[in-house]
């Protein structure tokens, strides 16, 4: 293990490692500010009202009138 420090000059192995490791973190930061669950700046994005109603009038499943039988009508 020690002739691997022969070949690599230490200070410049633990400088690079260095910045690859605070590069990471702020990539990894990034990444989290970018998502609605984990952005701790702006907090969660909550949906409007009118977006909720669409969403909900979008999913509910909706009577078929021809569907009916002639007794239920």
């Amino acid at each position: 293990m020690w002739r691997i420090w022969q070949t690599f000059d230490p200070q410049r192995v633990l400088a690079a490692l260095g910045v690859f490791l605070f590069v990471l973190a702020i990539l990894i930061h990034f990444i989290l500010l970018s998502t609605d669950r984990f952005n701790w700046l702006d907090g969660p994005k909550t949906a409007s009202v009118a977006t909720t109603t669409a969403n909900a009038s979008a999913i509910a499943p909706q009577a078929n009138p021809a569907a009916m039988t002639p007794a239920a009508q």
